[in-house]
């Protein structure tokens, strides 16, 4: 009988874990340092679980050598992810951009159908029991907790990133993964709120708009994305913002958000609107230039970015005030002050280097038996689906132990 311990019971660790107890021969245990398994899980998606992304791929994926993911990625694909969990019982749909969740539109049926699995293949399920030292024994590893040392004949470390530490994101994989030889690259809060100079976002707070949003160091365009954007009481947040956090976190100074409230509208386009506005209501103060455009707030603020006298009548304008008007719809622009901290991110940028495991078994190249998936390793993808899809297929490959 094969003794394989996997440490780490959200998302990827469940899923290596139901996939070695299908191996014969096998006895799995999970431990958790949490009282149940899968609370990270539990949050994402607001609460209800974006499981995959039917689009994932490659260029959804980041770190020091965003082409390790390829193989698991290419194993386990999304359409395999969504098979999986059909066979457990899980009805999802999917919404516009790829993105799929449970019908129950509940994270806890995603969490309910894995623990059920886990307890019916005979997974071993060790909770609120962290794992504190790991070392290498005679045809294997020891494996130390606070009360007992067991031996695994093959281990598996899946425990996570640092982000949301409110829900459990802790460091103890990168600290167990180092007492084996392995290291880390520098780590960053990614898919996370973006902190800029507050005077427009406070006004704003809890608006929310459509916008393309890209972050730029002087001229030089570090990362865009499009979506919603919503402002809040230190900066912004929502997809949009998300998806730039990565760049924003590792950018370094100096870094400037620009923002395109009518990203499907030419900025000559919008002009023709808005001079057809100044004559079919010339008396219309130009504080209202942009209702039924944009939200209210939003238009207002807009006219006082531009520099507008808001009380002035729409036939005061001329031509460089409209001008000036447009395109602050077309590039509206924040400060960048920094990114919110890992309590508060969904994802941790960095990780353990992926050069010290085999891409296509995810085995460590110098340790045999031991593997790891998940966030722990140096792989992180865009909001929308993409990081749980890794977890999933760098679960599914780990826990099939080099077979």
């Amino acid at each position: 009988m094969q003794n394989v311990i996997i440490i780490g019971g959200g998302a990827s660790g469940m899923m290596a874990a139901l996939t070695a107890a299908e191996l014969p021969g096998t006895r799995v245990v999970l431990f958790e340092r949490q009282q149940r398994v899968g609370r990270k899980l539990l949050a994402t998606g607001n609460g209800r679980c974006n499981l995959t992304n039917t689009g994932a791929a490659l260029p959804n994926y980041h770190g020091e050598n965003p082409d390790f993911a390829a193989p698991a990625l290419a194993a386990f694909p999304p359409e395999a992810a969504l098979d999986f969990f059909r066979s457990l019982g899980l009805v999802t749909v999917e919404t516009p951009g790829g993105r799929v969740y449970p019908l129950s539109d509940s994270a806890n049926s995603v969490v309910d159908v894995l623990r059920f699995a886990l307890e019916a293949r005979g997974v071993a399920l060790r909770a609120a029991e962290p794992v504190r030292e790991l070392k290498r024994d005679k045809g294997g590893f020891a494996v130390v907790t606070d009360t007992e040392t067991l031996h695994a004949d093959k281990l598996i470390v899946a425990c996570g990133g640092a982000a949301g530490a409110k829900l459990g994101g802790v460091s103890d994989g990168y600290t167990l993964l180092n007492m084996l030889g392995h290291k880390r690259t520098a780590l960053y809060p990614a898919l996370v709120q973006l902190l800029t100079a507050p005077d427009y976002p406070r006004a704003l707070k809890g608006v929310r708009a459509d916008c393309a949003l890209r972050l730029f160091a002087g001229k030089n365009l570090l990362a865009e994305s499009a979506g919603e954007l919503q402002f809040t009481e230190t900066g912004v947040s929502g997809p949009a913002a998300f998806d730039v956090s990565r760049a924003a976190a590792t950018g370094g100074k100096g870094l400037v958000l620009s923002a395109d409230f009518l990203r499907d509208c030419a900025e000559a386009d919008e002009l023709a609107l808005l001079r057809q506005r100044r004559e079919s209501l010339p008396e219309l103060p130009a504080a209202d230039m942009l209702t039924g455009m944009l939200h209210n707030r939003l238009g207002k603020m807009l006219v006082k970015y531009a520099g507008l006298n808001a009380s002035a009548p729409l036939k005061e304008l001329g031509e460089v005030e409209l001008k000036r008007l447009a395109s602050a719809c077309k590039d509206f622009r924040l400060e960048l002050r920094g990114t919110e901290g890992f309590d508060n991110a969904q994802v941790t940028a960095g990780g353990v280097k992926t050069s010290g495991f085999n891409p296509e078994t995810l085995e460590s190249w110098f340790v045999p038996g031991l593997f790891a998936c998940g966030e722990v390793l140096d792989i992180d993808g865009d909001c929308g689906g993409y990081n749980l899809q890794w977890a999933w297929a760098s679960g599914r490959l780990a826990g099939r132990l080099g077979t």
